[in-house]
């Protein structure tokens, strides 16, 4: 385990937006507070990050997946849907469908699967999140 190492850095830009460095990458994330908590919406807000970070870890192991097993994995699609709860204001429920069009047989359905449900961001997200997923295959 490598703790040394700063993955990013987050600054406060006022007006309930934040701006986060990825520090390998230089790369950028803007983040806004959702208008139902008293922000203007334009970006993601911190738990739309979150719930996307699921879907975004999920289709990752998947293609991990597909590499180690030989599995064709070229058309991959995931719609999120994060739901709050109040009191306190936290993420109650991430609704993932994944939509794959490429043709896979039951065996390999499997396999992608059981890597999407068991990714580091599933694993690491609370327990009382409800985490509903769905796999759609187009043939």
């Amino acid at each position: 385990m490598t703790e040394n190492h700063v993955t990013s850095v987050v600054k406060y830009l006022g007006s309930l937006r934040t701006e986060a460095t990825h520090m390998k990458s230089g790369q950028k994330i803007i983040t806004d507070a959702p208008v139902d908590n008293h922000g203007l919406g334009q970006f993601f807000s911190p738990t739309d990050l979150a719930a996307t970070s699921l879907a975004s870890c999920m289709m990752t192991i998947m293609g991990i997946a597909a590499d180690h097993h030989n599995i064709t994995l070229t058309d991959v699609s995931a719609s999120v849907v994060k739901v709050m709860a109040s009191n306190p204001r936290r993420i109650a429920k991430i609704k993932i469908t994944i939509t794959i069009g490429d043709p896979l047989n039951e065996k390999e359905q499997m396999i992608l699967e059981k890597a999407a449900l068991n990714c580091p961001v599933a694993l690491s997200l609370h327990p009382d999140i409800i985490q509903e997923i769905h796999f759609e295959y187009r043939k």
